[in-house]
Parts: structure tokens; C-alpha cells; sequence
């Protein structure tokens, strides 16, 4: 009686069942959090809300406080609870007190204590369970017999009638144990595949977070690094600014100095004047002459005029060379911080393909119907291909090609242990080069033989920039449009010094660029 009374205690009032994860309202009522939250979520838009228990009003939606301690016991009482599927059962043949059941008959559709067991039939029709309150479960819906087969076939379970007589007749069945043993086996294969799986996904998990931490680590570095530039981009842009101002300045004020010196002459030639108009009005010849030499009238020349006309207007094109050779001067500096090197490509004639010209500044490379007549060597390409003679180990570079409008060619980066010979010898088709490829009007990117295709509306007539960054280990391609375009990026751990390549077909023709700072 008093676990009845207690439980009753421990019932939401809404749901009717033991409380789950309890909350109370500021009136001391409680609810379980998810019964509580539908109703105050019906209750929205509303003139306001209130407690479903003593209807206290609210203006705003009211706070939701966790009542741990009823949680406590609620989550306690259930722990002591007896198994809810045979909780309930009692023998149906105690009449005078309830007795709990501790099997069920199908056949008798009755439940049994120990005492009516021991007497109930053990012939095998009738089947044994344990108690259950809902006997129907385990019988057929049509012929309201046990249950004792599975149709594989329809995958599901059926009575020996529907087997004989029935929709299953002449399907394949087995006993429930038979087909419960299959399933369990499945089953547990099934849970060996999630679990490698899981196994997996929680290794990858692991690799994910220590590259990202390694990302990080990069991306924290280099985040310093451009902000230090930055601000020592904007202190010598400052320090730049005041220098041409004061150029400026200083023209301007040569006027305010000759002015200053103008008025102060303007002054003594009064002086004079009046001095002079003072002696042409005396009678007394004597003190007339006896009075000493105002001075040469010719210092009254202007000695001020060249200086005048030196600096009679301001000197734009001074001002104008002192700014451009100060910005010039700090994106020397911005370009070296990055360092990033224009490279100076020249091609390799000894490794150029027969089919293929090569202009006599090593920069050009044009297919040619007629063959060239070089030596066959074991460096030189069967296909009309070509690498630099110059190769890169390290640092940041980059080089541009003008295609042209070309619509057959490729150009990367290549070890120089790429294949000579063969269809694998080509740009991309091996894992010793990375290349971009140009089909007709189709662009992709190739290493390994994989081939990644890339969107269309790349223009045709623009230069295309190959950037190496060896220590990062990236290859990537740009579009040279407006705005430049990137169009892919490999990434791998270069073991070899990397030349550039090329590979032209049809009637296309390459030249390279070095590339230059700030483009």
C-alpha cells in the first residue's frame, strides 16, 4: 500500500505517469518538463499563460526549475519497481487472495502461480510464457492460434493452420526458434559491421582533430604574420603620407618666407623715402651735403626674384616621384615578406619531344608537323613534351604560360623521373606530375591518371599561373581574369625537385612568363 501511495505522489498530472525529468512552476506545482512545455506552447499567443493544476496566471511565459530531488526519487522508485511486463499478473485461479502469476498458457489463455503449475496439462500443445497480461500478441489474428512458425517468404510469423490452409500454404517456414537464431546471427553481424564502422569513424574522428590542430597551429602562425605586415604596412603608408605632406607644406610656406622678407624691405624703403623727401625740403645747403648717403638705390632691386621664380609653383612631378618610390619601396617589402618568386622558366631543349619547336629565347613551345631532327636520348620525351631546365626544392614560386586560345595543351609540374616513353609519360597520366589540361573547350586537372573536370567559363585568352609552394606541398593553377580565379589546388609530400612541363598538341602554342611582384 504505501509503494501505491507513493507512486501516486510521483504522477505528472498531465501524462499520468512517473514523473520524467520533474520541473516546477513559481506556484509549486509539478510537471514533467516535456508535458509542461506542450501545454505552455498551446497556450502561446494567448491573452497569457497558467499553471494546468491551480490556474495562477502568468503575463510571460514562466520559467521551467528543475526539481532535482523529485527527480532523485522518482528515478529511485522505479529501480524498485518489479518488471512492468509481468508487474500486475496474478494466477487466475486464486480466487480468494491475488496471487502473482509466474507463467502464462497460450492454449488456457490463463496465468499460473507455482502452486497451479505444478498441476497445469505439460502436453506440448500447451505453450508456456512468461506472464503477460496481452496473451492475443502471441496467437494468430486469423485462425486465433499460437504462433509457432515464420514464413520466410513473407517474414512473418504464423500458426500452424495458416501454414496447411491458409495464404502461407506451400511457403517455406521454420520454427520461431530456428528463424530467431538466424536473425540473432544477422543480427550480431550486423553489429560487428557498425562496430568496425564506429571503429572507424572514431579513428577518423581522431585524424580529423589532429590535422585540424596542426591547421590550426599553421593558420595561427601565419594569421600573426600577415597581421605584423599589415601593421607594418600601415606604419610606413603613415610614415609615407607625412613625408610627401610635408613636401607639400614646404613649397607653400617658401611663399609665406619671401612674403615676410618683402614686407620687412618694403619698410626700409619707406625709411628711405621719407629721409630723402626730408633732406629735398631743408634750405640749409650745408646740412644737405654734410648729411651722410642714403645708400645704392640699386639694393633696392628685387633679390628676391630667382628665388621667386624657382619656386613659383608647386613641383607636382617631385612630389609625384617621391610617392611612387616610396610605395614602390614598401611593396618590395610586402612582396619579400611573402615570398613569393616570379620564376625565370627557360625550357630544356635535350628533353623536348621531336614533334615539338622550341623559339630561340627557350620560352616557346609550338607543335611542328615537321620533326626536329634531335638525337634520340633517354632523357627526351616520344611525345611532344617538354620540362624546364631549372627545378625547384624549395621556397614559393610561381610562373605564368599565355595559351593563346589554344585549345590543346597541358602545363604542371613534373619530377625529373617522370616517364620518357608512353602514354603514362604525359602530364598528369602518372604520379610524378600534376598538371592542368585544356580538350576543345573542356579544362581538368590531372595526377595519377585521375581525372577531376573542371566547370565551364574559364576564358580561353587569358594567362593561366602555375604557383609551387614546396614546403606546404601545393600545386596550384589560376585563371589570370579579372578577378583572378583559382582553379585547383594539389596537395601532396614532394620527395623530388620539381621542373615545370609542358605538352602541346594540334596547332597550339605556349610562351611563359616568369611572372612579376604584385600581379
Amino acid at each position: 500500500m504505501a509503494s501505491a501511495d507513493l507512486s501516486e505522489e510521483l504522477k505528472c498530472s498531465l501524462c499520468l505517469d512517473i514523473y520524467t525529468d520533474p520541473v516546477m512552476l513559481r506556484c509549486g506545482h509539478n510537471f514533467c518538463r516535456v508535458c509542461i512545455g506542450r501545454v505552455l506552447d498551446s497556450q502561446e499567443g494567448s491573452a497569457g499563460y497558467s499553471c494546468p493544476e491551480c490556474r495562477e496566471k502568468y503575463k510571460e511565459r514562466p520559467g521551467l526549475h528543475r526539481n532535482i530531488a523529485l527527480r532523485n526519487i522518482a528515478e529511485r522508485f522505479l529501480t524498485t519497481q518489479p518488471d512492468q511486463e509481468g508487474a500486475g499478473v496474478h494466477c487466475n485461479y486464486c480466487i480468494h487472495s491475488p496471487v502473482p502469476a509466474v507463467m502464462s498458457c497460450l492454449l488456457c489463455d490463463a496465468s499460473m502461480c507455482n502452486k497451479h503449475l505444478r498441476v497445469h496439462s505439460k502436453a506440448p500443445e500447451h505453450v508456456l510464457c512468461a506472464p503477460t497480461t496481452s496473451p492475443e500478441t502471441r496467437k494468430c489474428s486469423v485462425h486465433k492460434k499460437i504462433l509457432e512458425y515464420y514464413c520466410t517468404k513473407d517474414a512473418s510469423c504464423v500458426c500452424v493452420t495458416c501454414t496447411l490452409a491458409g495464404e502461407h500454404r506451400g511457403h517455406q517456414v521454420e520454427t520461431l526458434q530456428e528463424a530467431s537464431e538466424k536473425k540473432k546471427k544477422k543480427l550480431r553481424n550486423d553489429l560487428q559491421t557498425l562496430m568496425a564502422e564506429t571503429e572507424e569513424a572514431k579513428k577518423r574522428v581522431q585524424s580529423l582533430e589532429e590535422r585540424r590542430r596542426k591547421v590550426q597551429e599553421k593558420a595561427d602562425g601565419e594569421a600573426e604574420r600577415v597581421t605584423d605586415l599589415f601593421r607594418d604596412l600601415r606604419r610606413r603608408l603613415e610614415e609615407l603620407e607625412k613625408r610627401v605632406l610635408s613636401d607639400i607644406m614646404r613649397h607653400v610656406q617658401c611663399y609665406d618666407d619671401i612674403i615676410r622678407q618683402l614686407e620687412i624691405k618694403q619698410e626700409e624703403l619707406s625709411r628711405k623715402m621719407r629721409h630723402i623727401e626730408e633732406l629735398c625740403n631743408m634750405t640749409d645747403p650745408l646740412t644737405v651735403l654734410q648729411e651722410s648717403d642714403t645708400g645704392d638705390l640699386c639694393d633696392t632691386e628685387d633679390r628676391h626674384d630667382k628665388r621667386l621664380h624657382d619656386g613659383g609653383d608647386l613641383d607636382v612631378v617631385g612630389i609625384s616621384q617621391t610617392l611612387h618610390t616610396g610605395l614602390a619601396d614598401i611593396m618590395s617589402g610586402v612582396t619579400g615578406g611573402i615570398s613569393v618568386q616570379p620564376a625565370d622558366i627557360l625550357l630544356d631543349v635535350n628533353t623536348a619531344g621531336n614533334n615539338l619547336h622550341i623559339s630561340d629565347d627557350r620560352k616557346s613551345a609550338s607543335r611542328s608537323q615537321i620533326g626536329q631532327n634531335r638525337p634520340e636520348t633517354p632523357e627526351r620525351f616520344e611525345w611532344s613534351q617538354v620540362l624546364s631546365s631549372r627545378s625547384f626544392s624549395s621556397g614559393k614560386h610561381y610562373w605564368e604560360v599565355d595559351v593563346g586560345g589554344s585549345e590543346g595543351w597541358a602545363v604542371g609540374m613534373c619530377y625529373p623521373s617522370i616517364a620518357r616513353r608512353g602514354g603514362q609519360s604525359l602530364i598528369g597520366n602518372n604520379n610524378k606530375s600534376w598538371g592542368l589540361r585544356r580538350d576543345g573547350n573542356q579544362y581538368s586537372v590531372r595526377h595519377d591518371g585521375e581525372v577531376i573536370l573542371l566547370p565551364d567559363g574559364i576564358p580561353s585568352d587569358r594567362r593561366v599561373r602555375i604557383s609551387l609552394d614546396y614546403e606546404a606541398g601545393q600545386i596550384s593553377f589560376y585563371a589570370l581574369c579579372d578577378p583572378i580565379r583559382h582553379l585547383h589546388t594539389f596537395t601532396a609530400t614532394f620527395t623530388e625537385p620539381l621542373h615545370a612541363g609542358l605538352w602541346v598538341w594540334g596547332d597550339s602554342c605556349i610562351k611563359i612568363f616568369g611572372g612579376s611582384q604584385g600581379v
